[in-house]
Formats: structure tokens, C-alpha cells, sequence
């Protein structure tokens, strides 16, 4: 597996926790210059001076990516930084809890927004510059939400079913120049899975039996998806594309 970036460019969003953030270190130690983003300034802040600190070629641009405006303005700032954009990784996700008849129109929109109108404004604004570059790829961190139901989740399961189509239209669109796949995590220990649990009368527990559902008997790590990410954005995955690939530790199987 190809895992030197020396010479790319990674472009990361929601790289302030969790996998985002996780991913954005992967490609800074692999080699990339890496612009990433998120809502967090300081969390930004801190990661920029760690990594800065390895000596990594990073910058961090904070930003809601909800608009188009930001997209664009986070596209145009790794250009003028690094002068180009190899790879993309859109990681940013909330959860918006509540059954169909308790969720607010503002919660659902908002999801939608952050979760599928974000990646779609941020393809359009990138999707140029990726372009003019050999062996250009997008991935998105989507979900099994895209296959599998939760309880209460209806504004998170249908953001990443829609972002899973929206994968495999820009993969049919935009080949051969631009490799575009999803990542489909399973129970990964993040603020964002912790956050989810609050959907059942024990978090603590519902966390537990997720770890004991997977076929390893563990949760995911950040780690983990960024391994993965990494392996999609690479030379060895030079014939996927229009992939939505799962890292559940086999609960989909159970």
C-alpha cells in the first residue's frame, strides 16, 4: 500500500475531532500538505501547531461549510497556500436526533445541510481544480446509516443515504479524471457515537452492546477509518471508484 503523499495536496473537512481529524494527521505524516477545516477554531488552532510542530505542512482554515461561500473560500485558500488540490476528504457530520414527528424542520435542515448540501458544495467548488491534477480522488465519510436504520435517526440516515448517491453520481460524472468513493463506518469511539447513544434510555450500554454486536467485539478507532481513507486516496486503489466501502467490524453481518 502506497502511503507517501510527498507532493499532494489533501484538502480535509471536519478535521477538528474524531476520524476528520484523525485523517487529517494521516496525510500530514504521510508526507501531503494538508488544508483542513472545521467550526472549532481552537481545536483547529491546536492541531495546526502539533502538526506544524512534526514538521508537517499544514493550514487550517475555520469555517461552517453549510454555505457555498465557505466552500469555495476554503478551495481558494488551499490554492493560493499550496498552488493546488490532489485530494479531498469530507468528514464534517451531526447527528440531528429525533423520530420523524419529533425532529424540528431546523434540526432536519440543518443535518441535511452539513451532512449531504456541504459535500455537494464543496465537490462543486473543488471538483475544478481536481481536474487538473493526475490521479485526483474525493472520498466522503459517510455511514452503514446509509443501509441501516437506527432508532431516531431518520435526518442522519437520510443525509448519508443521500450522500452515498451523491458518491456514486460524481464517480459516474467525473471519471476517469476524478476517483470518487465513501467510506461507510460502523460504531467508531467518537464525540459523535457517544452523542448517537443519547438515543437510548443508556448510552453507556448502548455503546457496549455496539462494541459486542461487531463480529472483533470492539469499537472502531478514528485510526482505523483513517487508514482506510488513506488506501482510497492512493495509487493502490487506482480502480475503485463509485465505492462505498464499509468499516464496521462485521455488524452489518450480524
Amino acid at each position: 500500500m502506497q502511503t507517501d503523499f510527498k507532493n499532494k495536496v489533501a484538502l480535509v473537512t471536519g478535521a477538528t475531532s474524531g476520524m476528520g481529524k484523525a485523517v487529517a494527521e494521516a496525510f500530514a505524516r504521510a508526507g501531503a500538505a494538508v488544508v483542513f477545516a472545521g467550526r472549532n477554531a481552537e481545536r483547529g488552532g491546536a492541531l495546526q501547531n502539533a502538526l506544524q510542530a512534526e514538521g508537517a505542512k499544514v493550514c487550517f482554515v475555520p469555517g461552517d461549510l453549510s454555505q457555498m461561500a465557505n466552500n469555495q473560500h476554503l478551495v481558494d485558500e488551499a490554492v493560493a497556500r499550496f498552488g493546488k488540490i490532489d485530494l479531498v476528504s469530507c468528514n464534517a457530520g451531526i447527528l440531528g436526533l429525533g423520530s420523524v414527528t419529533e425532529v424540528s424542520e431546523a434540526v432536519w435542515e440543518q443535518t441535511l445541510a452539513t451532512n449531504l448540501s456541504a459535500v455537494f458544495y464543496l465537490a462543486k467548488a473543488a471538483i475544478p481544480e481536481l481536474q487538473k491534477q493526475p490521479g485526483a480522488s474525493f472520498t466522503i465519510n459517510a455511514s452503514i446509516a446509509a443501509f441501516k436504520s437506527f432508532p431516531n435517526h431518520p435526518a442522519y440516515c437520510a443525509s448519508k443515504a443521500g450522500v452515498v448517491a451523491l458518491m456514486k453520481q460524481m464517480s459516474l460524472d467525473y471519471g476517469p479524471a476524478i476517483r470518487v468513493n465513501a467510506v461507510c463506518p460502523g460504531p467508531v469511539d467518537t464525540p459523535l457515537l457517544w452523542d448517537s447513544a443519547r438515543a437510548f434510555p443508556d448510552p453507556e450500554k448502548a455503546v457496549e452492546a455496539a462494541a459486542k454486536a461487531t463480529s472483533l467485539k470492539r469499537l472502531g478507532t478514528p485510526e482505523d477509518v483513517a487508514n482506510l481513507t488513506l488506501f482510497l486516496a492512493s495509487d493502490a486503489a487506482a480502480w475503485m471508484t463509485g465505492s462505498a466501502v464499509t468499516i464496521d467490524g462485521g455488524i452489518l453481518n450480524r
